[in-house]
């Protein structure tokens, strides 16, 4: 695995277009609600809880059912049934220590959230964060390929109208990582919700309160840099 920024690095004399975040795990944590959620469709469905404990974090739901190999069920209502259960069930979603004082100072139109969940789920767990809504916002409806395909990432660029290789992605699970960089833009790991060492080229920080963010001009440059020491680099 590469990276478009040397590995436990940051360029700090960088300047970006625009900022992309990934949601689940990079500015909000919705753990302890997807465990019970797909917790419960897995006993449901007979399926092993170590198969879902297998699976990559950061991918849309009916791309991680369509990997566990499971021929008897229909792919697309499972989804819709998963779906109909994370929207029940959003209790302990909290943002990431910095997020919100970060994205409340940023400009509308220079940044945006590139999800894997879907629109209805995504708008309940920033409202239930206490998260501002973003101006551009590509979730898992809005394409056809989930990552660690770019589509997104690159779709979220050209909605805001910047090249993609003057953005930085935020993001928690290798998925999003992979998609961030194979989109051609500069990326970033949040760990705030690991517990155990991630093996990775990327640089990391814990979370926000570990960047400064300048300037907030409308129309300048963004200035990403880093205020705290590196912290150990941690996966889910």
């Amino acid at each position: 695995m590469t990276s478009s920024i040397a590995a436990s690095t940051m360029d700090t004399g960088r300047q970006h277009a625009a900022l992309l975040f990934d949601m689940d795990g990079t500015i909000l944590n919705s753990i302890p609600a997807v465990e019970r959620v797909w917790t419960a469709w897995a006993k449901g469905r007979g399926v092993p809880e170590s198969l879902i404990r297998s699976m990559p974090h950061g991918v849309r739901a009916v791309d991680l059912i369509a990997r566990m190999n499971l021929p008897h069920l229909d792919l697309q209502a499972e989804a819709a049934l998963l779906l109909e259960m994370e929207l029940a069930d959003a209790d302990g979603v909290i943002p990431i220590p910095g997020a919100k004082a970060l994205l409340e100072a940023l400009p509308p139109d220079r940044w945006a959230i590139v999800t894997s969940a879907a629109a209805s789920l995504a708008r309940l767990r920033i409202s239930v964060a206490g998260l501002p809504f973003p101006k551009i916002m590509i979730t898992g409806e809005d394409v056809t390929r989930g990552k660690p395909d770019p589509q997104g990432y690159l779709l979220a660029a050209e909605h805001l109208g910047v090249p993609i290789a003057d953005c930085l992605v935020f993001e928690d699970a290798p998925a999003g990582l992979q998609a961030g960089e194979a989109a051609g833009a500069s990326v970033l790991a949040i760990t705030a919700t690991h517990a155990t060492p991630l093996d990775t080229l990327y640089p990391a920080i814990r979370d926000y309160r570990d960047i400064k963010v300048t300037p907030m001009a409308p129309s300048g440059p963004i200035h990403v840099q880093r205020i705290r020491p590196e912290e150990a680099m941690t996966t889910p």
